[in-house]
């Protein structure tokens, strides 16, 4: 077998885990389904990540960052808050929610395993302060190019928003009806304008 750089290994064993973990879920997949899902031997797998704890937490971070990116692109900013607001939301929906199921599932899968996990609730944090970072910041940007101000912090709106999408996100995986997600997301961007102008 031909040397393959540990970075690049970490990329495939991370890609392979996703995969494995979408079919199976945190409790079935093993270093060995993953080694086996990316065609390598298990030592190989172990050489990289020498547990299944070390692998979650690569896994988690990928996700958070995928996501956090999504997030990060999802809103124009150059046309005021409210603005940001709902083209923010449509956009990641479509980008990460709609047919994105496997994603989100395994998301909250991950999330449940890393608060359940001891040393590891730190992840769970991580990842729902990265995501209010993210869309603090696009709030913040659209409201200064814009010359408005918020009733309330950039940072509560955007826990606010976060926790709305969170629900509506859950709701959809549980029942999927676009129809509804449509009026969910709107609800949620007219209650976060309301929030924003006091």
């Amino acid at each position: 077998m031909p040397y393959v750089e540990a970075a690049v290994r970490r990329t495939q064993f991370i890609a392979a885990a996703r995969t494995a973990l979408a079919a199976h879920g945190v409790a079935k997949t093993s270093l060995r389904v993953v080694a086996a899902q990316a065609d390598v031997p298990l030592a190989t797998m172990q050489y990289v990540f020498p547990s299944k704890e070390k692998l979650l937490r690569a896994v988690i971070e990928d996700v958070v960052d995928e996501i956090a990116g999504v997030l990060q692109v999802s809103a124009a900013t150059g046309q005021g808050l409210a603005n940001a607001i709902r083209q923010g939301l449509d956009t990641f929906w479509g980008k990460l929610v709609e047919g994105g199921r496997e994603l989100q599932l395994l998301q909250y899968e991950l999330t449940m395993y890393a608060l359940r996990t001891s040393g590891h609730e730190e992840l769970a944090r991580l990842q729902y302060r990265r995501y209010a970072d993210v869309v603090a910041q696009w709030c913040r940007e659209a409201a200064e190019q814009a010359g408005e101000t918020a009733a309330v912090s950039f940072d509560h709106l955007a826990r606010m928003i976060v926790a709305g999408v969170d629900g509506l996100i859950l709701q959809y995986v549980c029942d999927p009806d676009d129809a509804r997600a449509r009026e969910g997301r709107e609800a949620l961007a007219d209650m976060a304008i309301g929030l924003a102008r006091g």
